[in-house]
């Protein structure tokens, strides 16, 4: 087995201002999940661990810095899956969450799979979770956009301000067990409706993870990622002989083809490969597996 992780920060059109804390918000999540891996964690902590971090990076779109929906609220997506026995956590259309990964863990820990909204709240409250005021999630770059696309709307304009493919993270990663992990999180579209749920939270489309074939997390245009189910599509595709860098690249393929789909997917298969791909200008990733000596990082 191969200790290996691998981190996005979001398939979408970075902007040039964001590329870099783009790229440095992913290598410092890969470098704490890793930590946890060589210090003899478990697959799941060590996803958790990388994406708490980016959730707590205010240039990312999950938790702190997450984008507005069209009420000018945040509302988050998580989930979790652990691929020994298939156990997975999810939660949609949060509010008031500082790390929905944590609470997707929670979820994954109970006989739950999938809590959203009201119910997903009551469940973090009962499980001790610490909530936050909806403002400390807000930053200014996203206050701005919301404000100018509210303008726009009023005016008659129907599309004042650019809304991006889908900026979400994701992690995936093997344990020195051979135990596969895989996660994501996401504020999801801007100025999306109340209640929009992609594909972050939906096992199978976002995420997906067996130790028998690997994992994969994917990130872009949710609605069109839940139409191919891409994270098992992706798998599926190692199961029947693909390399796992053929198998993102088919993937993504068959994303454009089949829905003129946008996004990406990561991926680890059950060696401890990793391999991504993506259609989208950009998507912030990192990888490191044991066998490099030093990690890769690039938009």
């Amino acid at each position: 087995m191969t200790l290996s992780l691998i981190v996005h920060g979001g398939a979408w059109d970075i902007p040039d201002d964001l590329v870099e804390a783009h790229k440095l918000g992913c290598k410092a999540a890969l470098m704490a999940g890793w930590r946890t891996l060589t210090a003899g964690g478990h697959a799941l902590d060590a996803v958790e661990t990388a994406i708490r971090i980016m959730e707590d990076d205010p240039h990312l779109n999950a938790g702190t810095g997450a984008v507005l929906n069209s009420e000018g609220k945040v509302q988050l997506d998580a989930s979790l899956m652990e691929g020994a026995g298939l156990a997975a956590g999810a939660v949609a259309a949060v509010e008031g969450v500082k790390n929905p990964i944590s609470l997707a863990r929670k979820v994954l820990e109970s006989e739950n799979v999938l809590l959203v909204a009201e119910g997903a709240l009551l469940f973090a409250r009962e499980a001790g979770l610490e909530s936050c005021a909806e403002e400390e999630l807000v930053v200014e770059r996203e206050l701005r956009r919301w404000e100018a696309w509210r303008e726009g709307r009023a005016l008659g304009a129907r599309n004042a301000v650019e809304v991006p493919f889908g900026d979400t993270v994701g992690a995936v990663a093997m344990d020195e067990r051979g135990n596969i992990a895989a996660g994501d999180s996401t504020g999801g579209r801007s100025f999306k409706h109340p209640g929009r749920v992609g594909d972050s939270p939906l096992i199978g489309c976002g995420i997906c993870a067996d130790n028998r074939v690997g994992g994969a997390a994917c990130t872009g245009w949710g609605e069109d990622i839940i139409r191919t189910v891409l994270a098992k599509t992706a798998l599926d595709l190692v199961k029947g002989g693909r390399s796992v860098q053929e198998a993102a690249a088919m993937a993504v393929r068959l994303l454009k083809e089949d829905v003129d789909g946008h996004g990406g997917v990561i991926m680890i298969d059950h060696t401890g490969k990793a391999g991504y791909s993506f259609n989208t200008a950009a998507m912030a990733h990192a990888y490191l597996t044991e066998d490099m000596r030093d990690p890769v990082v690039g938009v």
